[in-house]
């Protein structure tokens, strides 16, 4: 799945392979938890966290991998260390098989982004 039509998170979450769903869950479940005062939408054709109308956060199974967008340049950098080893695009953390995601690390990026609004890339 590159690109959904779901109207929702919830039917995003359902047409997924029964290998990925329970990693997209959890990746939801953290965002929903984490992300106080955002809005949950479909963007793209993937889940998406909103603040003020922007999104700021995005997660997303591809056809090799499942995707973490995290779109603000500040949070990537405040944690370079932590994502030097990681597989990662510009904005993009991947994640090859949907048990090597590092739900630690998802949960300490959205606390970060949670924590004050910055500049999306």
């Amino acid at each position: 799945m590159v690109q959904s039509s779901a109207a929702n998170v919830d039917d995003y979450l359902a047409e997924l392979p029964d290998e990925r769903r329970a990693a997209l869950t959890e990746l939801r479940r953290l965002c929903r938890s984490e992300l106080t005062g955002f809005t949950e939408v479909m963007a793209y054709g993937m889940p998406a966290y909103e603040r003020d109308g922007v999104a700021e956060i995005a997660f997303a199974s591809q056809k090799q991998y499942i995707s973490f967008y995290l779109m603000r340049g500040d949070v990537r950098e405040a944690h370079a260390e932590r994502l030097a080893g990681q597989d990662m695009g510009k904005g993009c953390l991947r994640f090859r098989k949907a048990a090597a995601v590092d739900f630690d690390l998802v949960r300490e990026l959205l606390r970060s982004t949670a924590a004050r609004p910055g500049t999306v890339c």
